[in-house]
């Protein structure tokens, strides 16, 4: 299989040189270990890898990578240099870190809107609407259910004093501006 037109399928003087080979103004050899990762028609993509890492270290790291891990490695620079050019300082650990700052927003703007439902469904269930309502008695007459209505009233109380607390917080502080 090597024997025959190894480097990616490309013959001596056929087809341009790879965008490696092309920046480094050098002759693209046939077993050249850039050709199959950084075709020529992608020049940029060498071109921020070797900015970053070096031609030297890059192809360093290929050779001594097995075949099969070389690919993903590629990826792995060309993604860690593209972070690199757009920021110098952080990179791929700066893009991380704010996508992290992301999920723990979202995780928190989740937990108030899950409150707020649990809110929403103690006061459809409140004690004054519950004795003419036949769902909330239902519920309360069976005892797999009791549990469940139980710890919806604990987690309503808690979401509910919290929220009166709140309140009370407000109003002194109001009261304390009207000076």
């Amino acid at each position: 299989m090597k024997e025959s037109g190894g480097g990616g399928g490309r013959k001596h003087g056929t087809l341009s040189p790879c965008a490696a080979c092309k920046l480094l103004r050098r002759r693209c050899a046939q077993d050249c270990v850039f050709a199959p990762y950084f075709p020529a028609d992608e020049p940029q993509k060498f071109a921020s890898v070797h900015k970053v890492f070096g031609a030297s270290n890059v192809n360093k790291m290929l050779q001594e990578l097995p075949e099969h891990q070389r690919s993903d490695a590629v990826s792995s620079m060309v993604y860690e240099a593209n972070a690199r050019v757009r920021d110098p300082v952080y990179g791929c650990v700066g893009a991380i870190s704010s996508l992290q700052q992301q999920i723990d927003s979202l995780q928190t703007q989740l937990a108030l809107a899950q409150a707020e439902v649990v809110h929403m469904r103690m006061r459809q269930f409140s004690p004054e609407t519950a004795a003419s309502d036949t769902t909330a008695v239902g519920l309360s007459e069976n005892p797999s259910n009791s549990q469940t209505t139980k710890s919806l009233f604990s987690s309503m109380d808690m979401v509910d004093h919290h929220h009166h607390h709140h309140h009370h917080q407000t109003s002194i502080g109001g009261s304390l501006w009207s000076c």
